[in-house]
């Protein structure tokens, strides 16, 4: 499985940017997609996640009504549109594929197997 987040960089505080993933090495319709980020200093979370065939997302508070997860199956892709940015948004950010739950997944009570190379995100003026 290879996973790669792309389409991080600096942006200033209210703005906005979209994340990209590709996935490639297995079916991605069966599979959870999950967003984590990793912020300087700190513990790696959970931030968004979408289950096979848009069934549902689940997103943490932080986030909530400012981020939005979506998936391509056809491009083996998944996405995430954040709004609103703070600067406590700074992290790398990296996506995961897993066949689990999202509410597993997100709270990392079920941890990736694999995850991939993650992108920069900065928010700062």
């Amino acid at each position: 499985v290879q996973l790669q987040a792309s389409g991080g960089g600096l942006v200033q505080p209210g703005g906005s940017l979209k994340l990209s993933c590709e996935v490639s090495g297995l079916s991605l319709r069966y599979y959870a997609i999950t967003w984590f980020r990793q912020p300087p200093g700190k513990e790696r979370e959970g931030v968004a996640c979408i289950a096979p065939s848009n069934t549902g997302t689940v997103y943490a508070d932080s986030v909530k009504g400012r981020f939005t997860i979506s998936r391509d199956d056809a491009k083996k892709s998944s996405y995430l549109q954040m709004d609103t940015l703070k600067p406590e948004d700074t992290a790398v950010y990296f996506c995961t594929a897993e066949l689990a739950p999202c509410d597993q997944l997100l709270t990392l009570w079920i941890r990736p197997s694999s995850w991939g190379q993650g992108t920069q995100v900065t928010v700062s003026s």
